[in-house]
C-alpha cells in the first residue's frame, strides 16, 4: 500500500470545501435568491400601498413581467449563448441589482413626497413615477432571468464536470436554497415594513442589493478563476444563419461531445442592411423556438411547462380561496411552512431515487407520486364543506363587474378580492365570512397540495437535469430561455382561467382543470420516457443497469 501521499486533515478538508467552486456557487446563489425574494415580495406590497389598496398596479406589473419573459425569453437565451460566460454573468448581475437599487430609491421618493407629487401637473408626475417603477422592475426581472439561465443552467453544469451524480446533488442543493429563501426572505422584509415603514423597507432592500452585488461579483470572479472550463464554450453556433443557409435546425440540436473550442460564426450571404438589423430579434425568436421544438427532450420540457397551468400551488389564488373558506393567516402560514418542508423532502428524494433508478425513471416515479396526491384535491371538490356548485354561473362575478351592477352576495368574496404577496395574506375589507359547516373539503385540498409537492419538486429537478445534460453547450441559453417562456405562458393561462371564473363556487372546476393539465403533462413525459427506454422503463434497476439510460442512442447525453 502506498503511504507516501500525505493524509488530509479534517481542517484541510473543511477549508477546501468552503473555498471550492461548488460552495462559492451556493453562496452566490443564496445571496442572489435572497435579494430576489425580498424584492418580489416587497414590490407587490409597495404597488398596492401606492395605489390606494388597489390591485391595479400589481396586476399591470405581473402582466408586464410575464409578457416580457414570454416574448424575450429566447432572445435573452441567445444573448447568453453568444457572449462569454463571465461577461454575461457580470452584466446581468450589475443590471439586475442596479435596477432594484434605482427602483428602491424612486419608491422612497414617492412614499416621502406622494402628496406633493399628486398636485404637480394634475398627478402626471406621480403617474410617470409609477410607469418608471414598473419599467425598471421589469428590466430587473429580465436581468434576473438571464442570471438564472447562465448560473443555474450553465455554470452549475460546467462546475459539476462529467459527474452526473455531482450535478444532481448541486441542483438539489440549489433548489433547497430556493425553498428556504422563499420563506425566510419575505419574513425578514415583512417584519421590517411592519415595525418600521415602507420607506425604511425600500431603503433596506436598496442597501441589501448594493452590498449583495459587490459580494456576488467577487464570488463570480472566484468561481471563474477556479473553473478554467468556464472560459470556453463548445460548439457555438448562430441559429439564424443556420436557418437562412438552409441547414436543418435539428442538426444544430445534437450534442457535440468532443468540441471544446468556439466555432466562429459563418458570414451571412445576405446584405445586412437596416431592415435586416431591425428584424433580427424576430429571427432570433423564431430560431430559438424552432431549436427548442427539435430538441430530443422537447416533450420533457413541455411536460414541465404544463405543470404551471394549475391553481394548486401556494400563490394568491389558492390562498385567496382558503380565506373564503374560513382559514386565517396563522393557519395559512403553517400550511406554507409545511409546503416548504414537503418541497425540501422532494429535492432530497430526487437525489436518492436517481441513484437507485436513474434519471428518466425518477421523473416517471415523481409524476406518479404527484398525480396520486392530487387525487385528494379532486376528492375535495365533492367532499362535505365544498362550495362547488355548477348551478352558479362561473362567469357571474365577471359579468356583474363588466355591466356595472352590484354583485350578488356570494360574489363579494370572489378570489379576485384577496391579495397574497409572498407569505402574507391580505384580504380586501369585507364582512366577516360565515363559518363553514365542514372543513373536510379544504383539509383534503391542502393535504393533496402539500403532499404533491414532493413529487412536483423531484419532477422539476429531473427535467432540469435532462435539459442540462442533453442540450449542447452552445444552445443552453436559448433553450432554457424558451423553456422559461413556455412556463410563463402556461402560468398566464392559469391566471386568465381564474379571471374568467373567480367565484369560490367555480374553484372546484378550476381544480379539475388543473389536475387534467398536470395529468397531460405527465402523459407527455411518459411518452418521452417510453421512447427513450422502451419497456425497460418499468424495470427496477440496479446501479449497474442505470447505464442503459445514457447508452440509448435516441437520447444523447452530454455535459
Amino acid at each position: 500500500m502506498d503511504t507516501s501521499a500525505p493524509r488530509r486533515t479534517c481542517c484541510e478538508s473543511v477549508r477546501d470545501f468552503f473555498t471550492s467552486a461548488k460552495f462559492l456557487i451556493y453562496m452566490g446563489h443564496a445571496l442572489s435568491t435572497w435579494g430576489d425574494r425580498m424584492w418580489n415580495f416587497a414590490v407587490a406590497v409597495f404597488l398596492v400601498e401606492l395605489y390606494g389598496n388597489s390591485l391595479l398596479l400589481t396586476a399591470v406589473y405581473g402582466l408586464v413581467v410575464a409578457g416580457s419573459v414570454l416574448l424575450l425569453g429566447a432572445i435573452i437565451g441567445d444573448w447568453v449563448d453568444k457572449n462569454p460566460r463571465l461577461k454575461v454573468a457580470q452584466t446581468s448581475l450589475l443590471v439586475q441589482n442596479s435596477c432594484v437599487i434605482v427602483c428602491g430609491i424612486l419608491l422612497m421618493v414617492v412614499f416621502q413626497f406622494k402628496e406633493q407629487l399628486v398636485e404637480l401637473y394634475n398627478g402626471w408626475i406621480l403617474t410617470t413615477c409609477y410607469i418608471l417603477v414598473i419599467t425598471i422592475a421589469n428590466i430587473a426581472n429580465l436581468a434576473s432571468t438571464a442570471t438564472s439561465i447562465t448560473i443555474q443552467r450553465d455554470w452549475v453544469v460546467v462546475v459539476a464536470g462529467q459527474d452526473s451524480s455531482r450535478l444532481a446533488d448541486m441542483n438539489a442543493t440549489v433548489r433547497i436554497i430556493d425553498q428556504l429563501t422563499n420563506i425566510l426572505a419575505p419574513m425578514l422584509v415583512g417584519q421590517i415594513m411592519a415595525f418600521g415603514s415602507h420607506f425604511i423597507g425600500c431603503g433596506f432592500i436598496s442597501g441589501w442589493n448594493l452590498c449583495s452585488m459587490c459580494l456576488e461579483y467577487a464570488l463570480l470572479w472566484k468561481v471563474y478563476q477556479k473553473t478554467p472550463a468556464l472560459a470556453t464554450k463548445a460548439g457555438q453556433k448562430d441559429y439564424k444563419n443556420l436557418l437562412e443557409n438552409g441547414q436543418s435546425p435539428e442538426e444544430s440540436s445534437q450534442p457535440l461531445m468532443n468540441e471544446t473550442s468556439v466555432v466562429t460564426k459563418p458570414a451571412s450571404p445576405k446584405q445586412r442592411g437596416c431592415c435586416y438589423q431591425v428584424t433580427e430579434p424576430l429571427r432570433t425568436f423564431k430560431a430559438g423556438w424552432v431549436a427548442y421544438y427539435n430538441q430530443n427532450i422537447f416533450f420533457a420540457g413541455m411536460s414541465l411547462a404544463f405543470l404551471y397551468m394549475t391553481v394548486l400551488g401556494f400563490d394568491c389564488i389558492t390562498t385567496g380561496y382558503a380565506y373564503t373558506q374560513g382559514l386565517n393567516g396563522s393557519v395559512l402560514s403553517l400550511l406554507m411552512g409545511a409546503s416548504a418542508v414537503s418541497g425540501i423532502c422532494g429535492t432530497v428524494a430526487f437525489t436518492w431515487v436517481r441513484k437507485k433508478c436513474g434519471l428518466i425513471r425518477t421523473g416517471f416515479i415523481s409524476g406518479l407520486a404527484q398525480l396520486s396526491c392530487l387525487i385528494l384535491c379532486v376528492v375535495s371538490v365533492f367532499a362535505p364543506g365544498s362550495p362547488f356548485d355548477l348551478s352558479v354561473s362561473p362567469f357571474q362575478d365577471l359579468y356583474t363587474h363588466l355591466i356595472g351592477e352590484k354583485p350578488l352576495p356570494e360574489a363579494e368574496h370572489s378570489l379576485t378580492g384577496v391579495l397574497t404577496s409572498g407569505n402574507v395574506t391580505t384580504a380586501a375589507p369585507a364582512e366577516e365570512l360565515p363559518p363553514l359547516q365542514s372543513y373536510m373539503s379544504v383539509c383534503l385540498l391542502f393535504a393533496g397540495v402539500i403532499a404533491a409537492r414532493v413529487g412536483l419538486w423531484s419532477f422539476d429537478l429531473t427535467v432540469t437535469q435532462l435539459i442540462q445534460e442533453n442540450v449542447i453547450e452552445s444552445e443552453r441559453g436559448v433553450i432554457n430561455g424558451v423553456q422559461n417562456s413556455m412556463n410563463y405562458l402556461l402560468d398566464l393561462l392559469h391566471f386568465i382561467m381564474v379571471i374568467l371564473a373567480p367565484n369560490p363556487e367555480a374553484f372546484g372546476l378550476l381544480v379539475i382543470i388543473s389536475v387534467s393539465f398536470v395529468a397531460m403533462g405527465h402523459i407527455m413525459y411518459f411518452g418521452f420516457a417510453y421512447k427513450s427506454l422502451g419497456s425497460r422503463l418499468f424495470l427496477c434497476c440496479s446501479p449497474e443497469q442505470k447505464v442503459e439510460e445514457v447508452d440509448n442512442p435516441s437520447l444523447p447525453t452530454t455535459v
